[in-house]
């Protein structure tokens, strides 16, 4: 597996997203099937796992810890944590207090005594960002976690941020079908020394072209409300899965490794972490560090891609009206 560098971390060029194990696609494997499918992803060369407090009330870091037990120094191993203002006060010492206590519970969870890259997921507006910061460099200072991103933010809200204290890396929503970070997000990751750590960036599995318009979701499946999965959708962007599939037929690949390729060509710093709960499935998306695009492909596609209409998208609220059904 080739690595890469986002700011002081070397991890392989694609990671291993573990949300899927237990939360947000529906039923999956039981425990003892999932732990072994993460060690197997790392037998395959992934060394880079995320997972996040959130995810099935914190089983997932549970489940994420007993896996990596064997590898722990192996491996670097990413979680997120959500606060909320307290509102009593807004010093930055009961900021620190909240984040210590998710820390510290996520520790445990993870069955380790620091955590490689601690994330905000989803940047709370309601606390200013530079308090965050501080109480991210605290916790660096204390050993807690080396590294600190952010989640879905935005342009000056990096900004503001690592002003305080240096990210190592954004994780957001990006792929082929959403590319609303190329303007502004991206380019500052990249002026800036902060790795861009693409979360879904198969699409939940739409560019897979396993998708078809009768397929059905259930349970707590995100793909129930994001609208790209709708009947019509799935139809009217086919022009894109017939971009996509022409160009891994040329290159002797699959349809969801031409999408990850194409993102590893566009920068350096930038390191997907595609989810997925089947050998055969996490095997497809690792070998995709292997399809290398040459720049007139890439040039190519680029170019094909601004006469493709994309309909559908995915968004935080509609993820979080699937939580109260």
């Amino acid at each position: 597996m080739k690595k890469r560098f986002i700011r002081d971390l070397e991890v392989s060029s694609i990671g291993l997203g573990c949300m899927g194990f237990s939360h947000g696609y529906g039923s999956g494997p039981d425990r003892s099937e999932s732990i072994r499918l993460i060690r197997q992803a790392y037998d395959m060369g992934c060394t880079f796992f995320d997972t996040a407090e959130g995810y099935g009330n914190g089983s997932n870091e549970e489940l994420v810890g007993e896996a990596i037990k064997p590898i722990r120094d192996k491996i670097i191993l990413a979680t997120k944590f959500r606060i909320v203002k307290d509102s009593a006060t807004t010093l930055k010492e009961t900021t620190m207090q909240q984040i210590r206590t998710h820390v510290e519970a996520s520790l445990k969870r993870l069955g380790t005594d620091h955590i490689d890259l601690y994330y905000q997921h989803r940047v709370n507006k309601d606390i200013p960002v530079e308090e965050i910061a501080f109480s991210m460099g605290e916790l660096i200072k204390e050993g807690k976690i080396l590294a600190w991103g952010q989640s879905q933010a935005t342009e000056e809200e990096i900004r503001r941020a690592h002003a305080v204290t240096p990210m190592t890396a954004i994780q957001s929503e990006y792929s082929i079908m959403e590319r609303m970070f190329e303007k502004d997000v991206i380019p500052a990751c990249e002026e800036l020394g902060i790795g861009f750590v693409p979360f879904s960036p198969l699409a939940s599995g739409f560019l897979s072209g396993k998708i078809s318009k009768d397929t059905k979701y259930e349970g707590d499946d995100v793909r129930r409300v994001i609208t790209r999965f709708d009947r019509d959708n799935i139809i009217a962007n086919q022009p894109l899965l017939d971009l996509i599939t022409r160009f891994a037929e040329s290159k002797n690949a699959t349809p969801a490794q031409v999408s990850l390729a194409w993102m590893l060509h566009k920068k350096d710093f930038i390191v997907p972490i595609p989810g997925s709960r089947k050998l055969e499935s996490i095997q497809e998306n690792l070998g995709a560090a292997e399809v290398e695009l040459t720049e007139d492909e890439y040039n190519q596609i680029e170019i094909e891609l601004a006469n493709i209409e994309i309909h559908g998208n995915r968004t935080d609220e509609d993820i979080a009206k699937l939580r109260k059904l």
